[in-house]
């Protein structure tokens, strides 16, 4: 596995993953708030490199890349980082993005402003696709509305409270104590403020997926308390021909609460794409 960096277009430094075969399809994994690459985890992200080309990416203010003071309210950037990531790899056709919760609002970011050109397919986890009061794609569960605003305070005792009990809704009650403990420590290594920051923003990217001339999978628990089911079946709506897999009873994790039907359902989906 390579550590590679790639700049976003206000200088800011992307970390990232690359593992499996370069001649294999790339599939990119973009993770969500206050979250990073880590959270796929080894196992998942070495089967996924069997067949594929995996790009596993540091969000801005997350893991390893670089965290700015401010930039958090522009789509622009998001969607350059994702682009600055593609670039660098000299990937210009033939990419899935995956992306899982906030990173379904990245991948969409990247879709409004650069398009199709470079994408052969989409796959959003639990995802949200827009944000802001009153957006239908942006719809968050009981699990996500406790835990802010407490899980983005700068006090310690506050923060982890508000993150130890949104971290179990990642996982589901049945999922082992190593997984549970493992994101929520990568939340608490999250800056607050950014935590708090990459909230504060109002978009919609309807329009984006109505246009959305890929094959694409929404993939979503019935039991998600942080990203509610509502959303998933909002993008699925808009997207022309979007495939669905409803995992019922799942909640925010699909990959930790079934890493092998995760593998599965994601690699029966790029391996219908064809060669890249």
């Amino acid at each position: 596995m390579a550590i590679r960096e790639a700049f976003g277009r206000d200088g800011t430094s992307l970390v990232y993953r690359v593992t499996g075969d370069a001649a294999a399809r790339p599939l990119v994994l973009v993770h969500g708030w206050a979250q990073n690459s880590a959270c796929w985890g080894d196992e998942l992200l070495a089967n996924l490199a069997e067949r594929h080309r995996v790009i596993a990416v540091d969000l801005r203010g997350h893991g390893y890349s670089g965290a700015p003071e401010s930039g958090y309210d522009d789509s622009a950037l998001w969607a350059g980082d994702l682009h600055a990531i593609l670039e660098q790899e000299g990937i210009r056709s033939g990419a899935v993005l995956l992306g899982w919760s906030y990173g379904g609002l990245v991948l969409c970011d990247y879709l409004s402003v650069h398009g199709t050109a470079a994408v052969a397919g989409v796959i959003l986890v639990g995802a949200i696709t827009s944000i802001g009061r009153d957006k239908p794609g942006g719809t968050v569960g009981r699990a996500m509305r406790a835990a802010i605003p407490g899980a983005t305070s700068e006090d310690a005792r506050v923060a982890i409270r508000a993150l130890g009990s949104f971290g179990t809704a990642l996982t589901g009650p049945d999922a082992s104590g190593v997984a549970t403990q493992a994101l929520f420590g990568t939340s608490l290594t999250t800056r607050p403020r950014v935590r708090s920051a990459v909230f504060a923003r109002d978009v919609d990217h309807d329009a984006t997926l109505r246009a959305l001339d890929v094959p694409t999978l929404v993939l979503h628990g019935t039991a998600d308390t942080v990203v509610d089911v509502a959303s998933g079946r909002h993008a699925a709506e808009l997207v022309p021909g979007a495939t669905t897999s409803w995992w019922d009873g799942v909640d925010h994790g699909p990959f930790v609460a079934d890493p092998a039907r995760f593998l599965a359902e994601t690699t029966a989906f790029t391996e219908a794409l064809g060669r890249p």
